[in-house]
């Protein structure tokens, strides 16, 4: 007999859709069953707010994960950096793929270059991590911009552009990869100056803690590196108690001697939106072994930079 095909919870949007579309496609390889995709409305897609004022942590997800629970759909996608720091009773994190770039990126008028904004330019993102970071490079290089709060998906965003609204908006790399739109990237902006989200370009595979199976069959998607690397960077995200629109930035990388990665090194920042403040800092340590590992790293950082002042630059503590 054919066994039935798995429902992927998935969010309505393009990007969402083409997220799950390509897990879908590694699941239907890896186990041999079809697999069907199951769309859901979240708040985070009606709500028109501003992610900070609706709260942001957990706005995109929440659905999603009722849906696990009540058995509507047997497995779900999500954008790794949505998903809430503290485990969800009765779900498995099945799976983390292999990252994407990690990356922000520009798409500006003309072409131009992050450097090439004119005086004044408006540079729109609906991430206060971005504005902090943005607005304290240019401040500390001479730059003039104004960044706009925005929301909606990425042709909205991008459209505000294109009918000459904004000069620039910043979006993720790795979504734009995902739509086939990356090419209109004007600039890359480097890590250096401008941290991405924790967990960045990951992607997060859900399912039921019940269906043992389906946990064992999911976790053949999993990156080792990816998953050591995003749980050190949501570590010091839950250390630092800030939510997902809190202006909080991670990264951590895998630091190679030859061909095999010896040390990571995380780095973490948090600023105020005026980018007036920032609080910048780095670890490094040998590669973990383990989830225990990873997790002592992040609350590490962390701690550091609660003691340089952390706490009194986030402007959103975790609800």
């Amino acid at each position: 007999m054919t066994e039935r095909a798995l429902r992927l919870g998935t969010r309505r949007s393009k990007l969402a859709m083409a997220q799950s579309g390509h897990v879908a496609e590694a699941v239907r390889r890896l186990t041999g069953r079809a697999v069907e995709l199951v769309e859901i409305t979240t708040f985070g897609d009606v709500s028109r707010e501003h992610l900070a004022q609706i709260g942001g942590t957990g706005v995109f997800v929440t659905a999603l994960r009722e849906a696990l629970l009540r058995g509507e759909v047997d497995f779900a996608v999500h954008s790794l950096k949505d998903l809430p720091t503290a485990p969800h009773e009765g779900l498995a994190l099945a799976a983390i793929p292999k990252r994407e770039d990690p990356r922000d990126a520009l798409v500006a008028r003309d072409g131009l270059t992050f450097h090439q904004l004119p005086d004044g330019a408006r540079v729109g993102t609906g991430s206060p991590r971005r504005m902090a970071q943005l607005n304290a490079y240019a401040r500390s290089h001479g730059l003039h911009i104004e960044t706009v709060p925005i929301r909606g998906n990425v042709d909205t965003r991008i459209g505000y552009v294109r009918n000459g609204e904004l000069d620039a908006v910043v979006l993720a790399a790795a979504g734009l990869h995902r739509i086939g739109r990356i090419d209109e990237v004007t600039d890359f902006l480097s890590v250096d100056f401008v941290l991405p989200a924790p967990g960045q370009g990951a992607l997060a595979i859900e399912c039921s803690a019940s269906d043992a199976d389906l946990v064992a069959a999911l976790s053949g998607l999993d990156d080792p590196h990816t998953r050591v690397a995003v749980t050190a960077e949501r570590s010091l995200l839950a250390a630092l108690e800030a939510g997902c629109s809190a202006p909080v930035g991670a990264l951590a990388d895998l630091l190679a001697d030859g061909q095999d990665a010896t040390e990571m090194r995380l780095r973490g920042v948090v600023g105020t939106t005026d980018g007036s403040a920032l609080v910048q800092l780095s670890t490094t340590g040998p590669v973990p072994t383990s989830h225990g590992d990873a997790i002592a790293l992040g609350r590490e950082l962390a701690s550091e930079m609660l003691a340089k002042g952390a706490a009194g630059l986030m402007g959103e503590r975790a609800l």
